[in-house]
């Protein structure tokens, strides 16, 4: 499947009906993340950006991890929404993680001191970009993609499980499968509003 790249922009949606059914193969998946962090831009060619690619049992295991932080946080009662939108998220086929290595930015803050309180913020615009293509070329793939920032109550499992270095910083999680039902339809606030030009 091809599209040009306005218009997978424009298909780009938030899926949150997905299933377990392989849409293409697992070294394809791979191929788009490693493609992705090579050429997707940061601040000062930082490459601050660090990815996760969980598949199968390690996928489920996240969901799992990530239930059972929020048990401890939702009322009982409120509770049964809840597990009913991380199973949402378990049904699918796997889960990209997003980390940003706070070494680099930590380095280049000592470098750059005029620049310091930037670091920080392009490193987040960095990620939202990475995020953003991988994102899309799922979907280009076949894929139905959500994002989703459950960060700072699974972090340190998350870490734990995955023998993540202590310097990547969680930032958010990416469940994908097979879409099992489609999104509603996008609704758009005036352009006139939100774009200007000056010529």
């Amino acid at each position: 499947m091809s599209k040009d790249f306005l218009t997978a922009v424009a298909d780009r949606r938030t899926f949150y009906g997905i299933g377990k059914e392989a849409v293409v193969s697992d070294d394809r998946i791979k191929e788009i993340i490693d493609h992705t962090v090579k050429h997707t831009p940061s601040a000062f060619n930082s490459q601050s950006a660090r990815v996760v690619l969980l598949l199968g049992n390690h996928h489920d295991k996240l969901w799992n991890i990530t239930k059972e932080a929020l048990r401890k946080v939702v009322s009982a009662d409120q509770f049964s929404d809840t597990e009913n939108k991380i199973n949402s998220f378990k049904s699918g086929y796997g889960t990209v993680l997003f980390f940003e290595d706070t070494s680099v930015i930590e380095s280049l803050q000592q470098q750059f001191a005029r620049y310091k309180d930037n670091f920080p913020i392009w490193s987040q615009q960095a990620s939202g970009m990475h995020q953003f293509v991988i994102w899309t070329a799922l979907e280009v793939e076949g894929f139905g993609v959500s994002l989703q920032h459950y960060n700072e109550l699974i972090e340190d499992d998350v870490k734990k499980e995955w023998s993540i270095p202590s310097n990547w910083k969680l930032i958010a999680q990416m469940p994908f499968g097979k879409p099992t039902a489609q999104p509603d339809e996008k609704q758009f606030q005036p352009l006139e509003d939100r774009a200007k030009v000056f010529k």
